[in-house]
């Protein structure tokens, strides 16, 4: 399975109304593509910042909606008045839900750089000695991992069924991932938090 992101820095009030076009415009768009199998969205109303993310059955496919993906992009943007747009293709290593989310779930996003030739180990790591510390988080509910195709680059994605859950895990999180990243030698560029607006994701489970 592959998925697309396109992170999107746009004027903070203009946040929902971006929402309701993914919602209306392109998600309905992304469903009528051969092999999409879903996608989500994650926003920050406070900085502006959305991720719309895609998922792909196949590599194949993920390039072959590359053109068509462009056109809506371009009015999904556009409804966000953004100013900065960064597109990214990744292999989804890692999906593991044990709960759904609900109407309230928030996401902790970490990215990371990896040492050369360490991905796969990485990932063998991550489902033997994360997963199950990470199930005993407050309002866990799922987490993916992606890989860039290079495979120096990773991002993470747990969710929480609410805000006050990921913060109440904060400490706890922040403890397995400074750990796991130090016995792996993965360096974390950025963390950040945003909302869980929509949900539409249906990758299998990859743990």
């Amino acid at each position: 399975m592959y998925a697309r992101t396109t992170i999107v820095r746009g004027e903070p009030s203009a946040v929902d109304a971006g929402i309701q076009h993914v919602q209306e415009h392109t998600w309905p768009a992304l469903q009528g593509m051969s092999g999409c199998v879903g996608m989500s969205m994650l926003a920050d109303r406070d900085q502006g910042r959305c991720v719309v993310t895609s998922g792909w059955a196949d590599e194949s496919a993920m390039h072959a909606s590359a053109g068509a993906v462009d056109d809506v992009r371009r009015q999904a943007v556009e409804a966000m008045r953004a100013d900065t747009v960064e597109v990214d293709e990744w292999r989804i290593a890692v999906l593991h839900r044990m709960r759904p989310t609900g109407g309230s779930g928030a996401t902790r996003v970490i990215w990371a750089d990896l040492p050369p030739g360490s991905a796969e180990a990485t990932v063998d790591a991550f489902r033997l000695s994360l997963l199950s510390q990470l199930e005993d988080l407050p309002g866990f509910c799922s987490i993916s991992m992606l890989m860039d195709a290079a495979e120096r680059r990773g991002v993470t994605a747990v969710t929480y069924a609410s805000r006050d859950a990921m913060h109440q895990a904060s400490g706890p999180a922040t403890a397995l991932r400074e750990s796991f990243s130090r016995s792996v030698g993965m360096v974390i560029t950025e963390v950040a938090e945003f909302d869980l607006v929509l949900a539409h994701l249906r990758v299998p489970e990859m743990a």
